[in-house]
C-alpha cells in the first residue's frame, strides 16, 4: 500500500501544481505529500519531479512515469466500479437502436429479458438509420455490415445467411432460374441502403461473380419490409437475410432460389460506447441476446430451405 499511496501522492501533486492543493485533495498534509512522492522518487532511482519555492513541474522522467502512473490508478478505479455494478440490480430505461427487420429476431427473445430483469424499462427505436450512440445517447444499438465509429466497442451476436426468393407465381410465369447467369432475364427488387444510397450487394454468385452489374431492376426501396412485401407480389427475385424470409418459405409463398450458388453471409453485432464504466443493465441485455440468438441461429442452421 506504500507504494500505492506514493502513486496517488505524486499523480495528484503533478496534476495540481503543488504539494499543498495535492494534499487538500487527499485528506493529507503537504509535508504527508511530499514525503511520499520521495519515497517514491528513491525507490525509482530518479528525480520525477522539480521544486521550487513556487511551484512543481514535471521531470521528462516524471512526465513519462506519469501517464503510466495515471492510466494504473484508473484502471484501479475501474476495478472498484466494476465490482460495485455487479452488485447493482439491472434497472432503468434501456434505449436500443435496431434494425427495422431486427423485430423478426429481437421480439422472440425480449419477453425472457423482461421476465427476468422486470426493473429494466426497454424503449426500442426500428430504424435503418445509422444512429450516433454517443449524440443520441443510444445505450445498446443492434448493426450489422462495416464499423468503423473507434468510439464503440461491439460483441458479435447471430449470424444469418442473405438468400435470393421468388413467389411461386413469379417462378410459375417467368421460370425457376438454374444458373446464375439467367438472372439477367429476371425482374430484381433491390434494397437501397438509407444511409449511403448504394444498393445491397447480392451474395457473390460463383459461376458468375459479375452478374450484378447486368441486373435489371424493377424496384429499388430502403425498406426490407417492403422488398418482402414486393416479392410476396410477385414483382421478382430479391435478396434478404433469411431470418426474414423463413416463415414464408415455410408457408409455401417464397421459394429459395439458386440457394446453393451463394456464398455470402453477414452477422448482426450489439454495439455500445466506450465508456469506462459498462452499466448492468447494457451488459445483462448483451448478454441474453447473445446466448438466445446463437440459439436461434442454431435452429435455422438444421432447418431446410426450399430452393429452385
Amino acid at each position: 500500500m506504500d507504494k500505492l499511496s506514493g502513486l496517488l501522492a505524486f499523480v495528484k501533486a503533478a496534476d495540481l501544481g503543488s504539494f499543498v492543493a495535492a494534499g487538500r485533495a487527499l485528506e493529507l498534509s503537504a509535508s504527508a505529500i511530499g514525503k511520499g512522492v520521495a519515497r517514491l522518487e528513491q525507490e525509482m532511482g530518479v528525480r520525477l519531479l522539480q521544486r521550487s519555492t513556487r511551484r512543481i513541474q514535471l521531470t521528462e522522467e516524471g512526465r513519462l512515469f506519469h501517464e503510466r502512473c495515471r492510466r494504473i490508478l484508473e484502471d484501479l478505479d475501474d476495478a472498484q466500479a466494476m465490482l460495485s455494478h455487479v452488485r447493482e440490480a439491472p434497472r432503468g430505461r434501456l434505449r436500443v437502436s435496431a434494425p427495422i427487420v431486427g423485430h423478426h429476431f429481437l421480439l422472440p427473445v425480449i419477453p425472457g429479458f423482461v421476465a427476468l430483469y422486470p426493473e429494466v424499462e426497454l424503449d426500442i427505436n426500428f430504424t435503418d438509420r445509422t444512429v450516433d450512440l454517443i449524440d443520441e445517447s443510444i445505450d445498446v444499438a443492434i448493426r450489422s455490415g462495416n464499423l468503423p465509429d473507434s468510439r464503440l466497442v461491439s460483441r458479435p451476436l447471430n449470424p444469418f445467411r442473405l438468400m435470393l426468393c421468388a413467389s411461386p407465381g413469379y417462378l410459375a410465369r417467368h421460370g425457376t432460374p438454374r444458373v446464375a447467369s439467367d438472372l439477367e432475364r429476371h425482374a430484381t427488387i433491390r434494397f437501397r441502403h438509407p444511409n449511403s444510397g448504394k444498393l445491397l450487394e447480392w451474395p457473390m454468385l460463383r459461376s458468375a461473380p459479375d452478374i450484378e452489374g447486368r441486373l435489371r431492376t424493377v424496384l429499388a426501396c430502403n425498406n426490407m419490409e417492403a422488398v418482402l412485401g414486393a416479392t410476396l407480389r410477385g414483382l421478382g427475385i430479391a435478396c434478404m437475410p433469411d431470418f426474414l424470409a423463413r416463415e414464408m418459405l415455410a408457408e409455401g409463398r417464397l421459394a429459395g432460389v439458386l440457394d446453393k450458388e451463394l456464398a455470402a453471409g453477414g452477422e448482426f453485432k450489439a454495439l455500445w460506447p466506450s465508456s469506462r464504466h459498462l452499466s448492468p443493465k447494457v451488459r445483462v441485455f448483451v448478454d441474453h441476446l447473445c446466448r438466445h440468438l446463437s440459439e436461434q441461429a442454431s435452429d435455422r442452421s438444421g432447418a431446410p430451405v426450399a430452393a429452385g
